[in-house]
């Protein structure tokens, strides 16, 4: 799962990732030093990880026939939607473990290649994305790497642009606005080609709009699948915030806004697919060794390049079949 531990030793990995401004790879914590808003945010976040599950199963179950459940559980997880999806949530799952970043473009631009609609890619991101920002936000609360005012900047405006994303992507057809979605997600694509290289900037001063740019990033990530990460970290690491504090602060503030948006796509459609959201968690759950792999297997920048060239030529196929 999605959990980061922000390593300062100049190993070679560690090394690459920071020259092109990419978050720290993957680790497993094994201690971790309390921070002030650690108690209240672990109780909240195993609250929510847990509430969610159990809300799911009485939504989508009948919980008083136990047979019927369980033939529905069953007919779910043989069903080619949740097989799907678990392809979707391994691969992208695989990508943000090894890069940081990617994981909601990744999947969102896999999902709208196999037919799904953006409304419905989007709403399976978001809910998946609770169970593994969850887990990155709260490991970077415990580890000291978030900074509270950054934090607070960035949570409000976050979810008002997240809310307001999701509506839009459910309040218009399908059909007209995949277009604009493959576009920017071709945007996203180009966008992580050019990372492999751009080096980062040395810190310099604090960054502004900071509000601006979480209401933005908020909304391009409900409305397009994905972005917040590629958005709201990089542009405030390229102003001069510090990379560790920036990158817990964003991570730490995504929880927030994958609750929203999720919670905004479950009131706006009419059904949520719970199929490939299970896909999502299940498949992503077994990406962390392949994405331990492809960080020593392959640099930084390769990989970048190789995300960046499969986001962008799946983009191309979904725009081409959508005009088409």
């Amino acid at each position: 799962m999605k959990i980061r531990h922000i390593d300062t030793r100049q190993t070679e990995v560690g090394q690459a990732h920071e020259a092109l401004g990419l978050p720290p790879v993957e680790q497993v914590i094994v201690q971790a030093q309390a921070h002030p808003l650690a108690t209240v945010a672990t109780w909240f976040m195993l609250f929510v990880l847990v509430a969610l599950p159990l809300f799911l199963l009485g939504r989508g179950l009948p919980l008083n026939d136990p047979s019927a459940a369980l033939h529905m559980v069953i007919e779910v997880l043989t069903s080619s939607e949740f097989l799907h999806a678990a392809a979707v949530g391994f691969i992208a799952q695989s990508i943000d473990g090894a890069l940081g970043m990617a994981y909601g473009i990744s999947a969102t631009t896999f999902l709208l290649g196999s037919g799904a609609s953006p409304a419905v890619a989007s709403a399976s991101v978001h809910i998946a994305e609770i169970f593994t920002t969850g887990l990155s936000g709260l490991s970077h609360l415990r580890l000291g790497n978030v900074d509270r005012k950054l934090m607070l900047k960035l949570l409000i405006p976050g979810v008002i642009g997240g809310v307001l994303g999701a509506l839009v992507v459910t309040q218009f057809d399908g059909s007209q606005l995949k277009p604009w979605i493959s576009g920017y997600l071709l945007l996203m694509g180009l966008y992580v080609l050019a990372k492999a290289w751009r080096h980062r900037r040395k810190p310099a001063q604090e960054p502004k709009h900071v509000a601006k740019l979480a209401l933005f990033g908020g909304f391009v990530d409900a409305a397009g699948g994905g972005g917040w990460g590629p958005v709201v970290t990089t542009s405030l690491v390229g102003a001069g915030s510090d990379p560790r504090r920036t990158i817990g602060s964003v991570n730490f503030a995504e929880f927030f806004i994958a609750v929203s948006s999720a919670g905004a796509f479950v009131l706006f459609i009419d059904a949520a697919p719970w199929a490939t959201v299970a896909g999502l968690v299940a498949g992503g759950m077994f990406a962390a060794p392949l994405a331990a792999f492809l960080c020593r297997a392959l640099p930084a920048r390769a990989l970048l390049v190789l995300v960046g060239l499969l986001i962008s030529s799946l983009s191309v196929y979904n725009l081409s079949k959508a005009l088409g």
